[in-house]
């Protein structure tokens, strides 16, 4: 029988491979395109994103513009700073992001001399608001929510970070509609939900709830919050006052780098002369022993 031959010498000839950052499933170019373009009329303006990136232990945020050389960061913040801020366990929560948005936030503003003009919403109550221009001021600085691959569910924490970042006083332009607490049906926002969320009332409720149920399971799971000494009823607390200290010094501090390396064991080669002699001594040696 007749097989049509579906990848022939054309086929391969005219083959061009995708992207390479396509081809390891990293980069969502139909994405990234519309997020970098900018209208021509700016001519070089940069154009800023807020990435924002979850791994297994961290939150990572920052302020990105590209070039055609590549991507530069403005800024960066990053939850295992987050325990010089008083929170200490719970690293990669929906608080944790949120104060890792609220971090970055601060510190570009300081870095451009905006965070005097710019002061965000210090007052946590769950309203969806947006930062405005100030009338006799520069315009408040911009950024477009970049969540890579990650799936923009409703609740998702991607949303956590951009939340802390404009109540930081960064203009991220969002809706209300993927916020925890949102009622598609009604198309309104539970506000104490979301506040709920902000300071870990969520988590607060499932500690209480799993420490009456199975204790056991409880200190296993939050193993960490008992060793810091961290209750249900600490979280709220811990948060608050971990937004009030991320205001007052949102700098950068720099980690103390190891000055002393140990020495290389590496032993120097032997020459010609040595290698011989070795071998000799080794033969001598074999001799003596079967002897």
């Amino acid at each position: 029988p007749f097989f049509k031959l579906q990848k022939n010498k054309a086929y391969f000839k005219r083959y061009q491979v995708k992207y390479r950052r396509r081809r390891e499933g990293k980069t969502d170019y139909f994405a990234r395109k519309r997020l970098l373009v900018q209208a021509k009329n700016k001519y070089n303006a940069p154009k800023y994103r807020l990435v924002v990136r979850f791994t297994n232990t961290d939150v990572v945020c920052q302020i990105v513009h590209a070039k055609i050389q590549g991507d530069f960061v403005l800024t960066a913040a990053y939850s295992h700073e987050l325990p010089r801020y008083g929170i200490k366990v719970g690293l990669t929560n929906w608080a944790a992001a949120y104060a890792t948005g609220l971090l970055v936030a601060r510190r570009v503003l300081a870095k451009l001399g905006l965070d005097q003009k710019y002061e965000g919403f210090p007052e946590i109550d769950g309203s969806v608001q947006e930062v405005e221009a100030i009338e006799d001021g520069p315009r408040p600085f911009k950024a477009f929510l970049d969540v890579g691959l990650r799936r923009t569910t409703t609740g998702s924490k991607v949303f956590a970070a951009m939340k802390g970042a404009s109540d930081g006083g960064i203009y991220v332009p969002h809706s209300e509609r993927r916020f925890p607490g949102y009622d598609a049906e009604a198309k309104e926002l539970d506000a104490e939900v979301l506040r709920d969320y902000i300071f870990g009332g969520h988590v607060a409720e499932y500690m209480r709830t799993l420490k009456e149920e199975d204790e056991e399971r409880y200190n296993s799971q939050f193993s960490r919050f008992v060793k810091a000494g961290v209750s249900a009823d600490d979280l709220e607390d811990m948060y608050a006052s971990a937004h009030k200290a991320i205001r007052a010094d949102p700098s950068a501090k720099p980690t103390q780098k190891k000055t002393e390396y140990p020495k290389s064991r590496k032993t120097s080669g032997l020459n010609a002369k040595q290698r011989k002699d070795r071998v000799r001594q080794k033969i001598e040696a074999f001799k003596r022993a079967q002897a």
